[in-house]
């Protein structure tokens, strides 16, 4: 039994015993005596039905998943169409260091691409404008409004996979 985040309990895991299903499907073995015999089947399902089991695990988190976890790890937002191009090059090296991420190249104001991505549960805000091209750099924000700063997009990729060896070691 599993406790939701308002402290409801849920059935996930089982092991169940099935007469039904080889009767159905007139499964049989011969057996050490020679004779035929109908098998019984044991179902087991450690998280339950991947549905619940989801459900329970977004409701926990709300929808905040673990950096491991969720869809998109990261959002490059570019300060205005100029700099799309080299939002797309800091998606491509953060793409090759394994990091899931997309580019949000709406032509809506920042501060709106902000709040957007934040609803979304994004856990890494990456700005990039003129300073981030001329220093070959990102402005870095993390999900909940935490100013992380300004960092070679490099040393970036490897903060964020150094972070998911460590939630991963945790498990």
């Amino acid at each position: 039994m599993i406790k939701d985040a308002i402290g409801r309990k849920w059935q996930l895991g089982t092991i169940q015993v099935d007469y039904n299903l080889p009767e159905r499907f007139e499964l049989e073995y011969i057996g050490s005596d020679n004779q035929r015999h109908r098998p019984v089947m044991i179902h087991r399902a450690p998280f339950g039905s991947m549905e619940r089991f989801v459900a329970v695990l977004t409701e926990h988190t709300g929808g905040k998943f673990p950096l491991w976890l969720t869809p998109e790890q990261v959002v490059v937002i570019p300060v205005s169409e100029k700099f799309n191009d080299y939002a797309k090059n800091v998606l491509n090296i953060l793409n090759n260091y394994d990091i899931r991420t997309l580019i949000d190249d709406r032509n809506e104001k920042v501060g709106k691409k902000i709040r957007d991505n934040e609803m979304k549960r994004i856990p890494y805000l990456v700005i990039v404008g003129e300073k981030e091209i001329e220093n070959q750099t990102v402005s870095v924000r993390k999900q909940g409004g935490e100013d992380v700063g300004i960092m070679k997009i490099e040393d970036f990729a490897n903060l964020l996979n150094n972070e998911v060896k460590t939630m991963l070691e945790a498990i």
